[in-house]
């Protein structure tokens, strides 16, 4: 470091010129994505309905039920209480592909949704239909209808100007709403049985666009940050050459020494 310095005696001025100039520039370009950002926040509705009375019994001797959805649906639950243990519930949409999962729901880190990373994990299925087999007294079937919309009720686009996003995100609650008829069945043996005793009930989260609003970062807080990260990087540029440095001249103090104690025999 010294002989670096006094072969550059400019080169800590230089350093520490780059680093203000690196903070005007990352400053500059967080103010600037906070003044014009092309990212939007959207929220929607994030309503769980149940369908427990609007069930419709096709047949009152066979555990069969219909019911219509209208809505953009993220999240579909059939709950099915004192059916017969080895059953098999099937739950069947008409108009509408649904994926389906064991794991769907399930606590981890965080609940599993059938997407990761914005890709669709393996171990969800995609079909009209879908089914699993009863083995206890309350089971739960879970699906996700829609994998676009946003499952917590925010999400976000890119869009040139307020009104492109609140188009954008008007289309996609449009596109994901679905008329559909869902039929839920519960059959032994291949068929369906008796109704007796058995409850059922279908629920489903229903989204509904509630703003559109541009996303904003705090300029002084993330300038904090940027300020921070930089000096902390500059300080371990600057740290380990220092410490090279000391430490050698500390070895060469110390051979030295050791020659002094012990010098070398003379003829």
């Amino acid at each position: 470091m010294k002989k670096a310095l006094s072969r550059n005696p400019n080169m800590l001025r230089t350093m520490i010129g780059m680093g203000l100039v690196l903070i005007l520039v990352l400053s500059y370009a967080v103010y600037s994505n906070t003044v014009d950002s092309e990212y939007y926040r959207y929220e929607t509705t994030n309503e769980s309905v149940t369908y427990s009375y609007d069930l419709i019994q096709t047949d009152l001797n066979n555990s069969e039920w219909f019911v219509h959805t209208d809505s953009a649906i993220t999240w579909i639950n059939v709950t099915v209480h004192n059916a017969p243990v080895g059953s098999v519930l099937v739950v069947t949409s008409t108009s509408s592909i649904w994926h389906y999962s064991e794991l769907l729901g399930q606590e981890g880190d965080a609940a599993f949704n059938c997407k990761e990373f914005d890709e669709i994990s393996e171990s969800c299925e995609a079909g009209y239909s879908h089914s699993m087999v009863i083995s206890e007294p309350t089971e739960v079937l879970r699906g996700r209808a829609s994998l676009n919309l946003p499952i917590e009720g925010a999400g976000y686009l890119t869009a040139t100007n307020q009104s492109e996003a609140e188009s954008a995100s008007m289309q996609l609650i449009e596109d994901e709403t679905v008329l559909t008829t869902w039929f839920i069945t519960i059959v032994e043996d291949g068929e369906p049985v008796s109704p007796d005793g058995i409850g059922v009930s279908l629920t489903v989260v229903e989204h509904e666009l509630v703003s559109v609003s541009e996303f904003e970062l705090d300029p002084i807080q993330e300038t904090v940050y940027a300020t921070a990260t930089l000096i902390g990087c500059f300080s371990l540029l600057i740290a380990v050459p220092m410490i090279a440095y000391f430490a050698g001249v500390a070895k060469a103090k110390l051979d030295e020494e050791n020659r002094s104690e012990d010098p070398a025999p003379t003829n």
